[in-house]
């Protein structure tokens, strides 16, 4: 991983996403799957990545993204900042803001099938509602990938929501100090991003 990262940043690029391998289904490695590290390795490849991205003058500002001063992605800010956006081709996703509500809308995925229904009238694009405490964990599943998190204006702005209603929810993530909160702004604390899906976990619906 190191020296992958060494030969991009020999490129002099502006901007990094580094993810770790997602095994998808359907795919040669689905079939054969690789031997993966445990999660001890890693978070030590993790490290030892952010060490050597920061000392080429990059920050990290996202889980998997860096990029030198003004240099942040636009385009993947607004999504983890939950704002809409329209998907366009096979496998697209889509959210939309109408007022009160929002919907999202996820496309078919194979490229044939897409191709034969895409302009079939008998087959346009099914929106679904996001309400009630689905959107709260939804808003925090992108936003508190943010290193500097989020403001309680842009929650309640996204979501319709009221801060307040999260209170449990919020006081929980603080005593396990996964959460840090701030008069304006909210985030993870450093323990908090090491164990983001527990964090995010805790905004899940009850009913879920």
């Amino acid at each position: 991983a190191l020296g992958d990262l060494r030969a991009t940043l020999g490129f002099s690029p502006t901007h990094l996403s580094l993810y770790q391998l997602t095994i998808e289904p359907n795919t040669a490695f689905a079939a054969n799957p690789p031997v993966l590290p445990d999660e001890e390795v890693l978070w030590n490849i993790r490290c030892a990545v952010q060490d050597l991205a920061g000392q080429a003058g990059f920050e990290q500002y996202e889980v998997s993204a860096f990029a030198r001063p003004g240099q942040r992605c636009r385009h993947n800010l607004n999504y983890w900042e939950f704002g809409d956006y329209i998907g366009i081709g096979a496998g697209a996703h889509s959210k939309i803001t109408d007022g009160r509500r929002i919907w999202r809308c996820a496309r078919e995925k194979h490229p044939r099938r897409y191709i034969e229904t895409a302009f079939a009238e008998k087959h346009p694009p099914q929106f679904q509602s996001v309400s009630g405490s689905a959107l709260s964990f939804e808003f925090a599943l992108n936003a508190l990938r943010l290193k500097e998190g989020f403001t309680v204006a842009l929650f309640e702005q996204r979501t319709g929501l009221s801060w307040d209603g999260l209170s449990s929810t919020i006081a929980e993530a603080q005593e396990r100090g996964l959460l840090k909160v701030s008069t304006h702004r909210v985030c993870a604390t450093p323990l908090g991003y090491r164990f983001l899906d527990d964090l995010v976990e805790l905004f899940l619906p009850v009913s879920a």
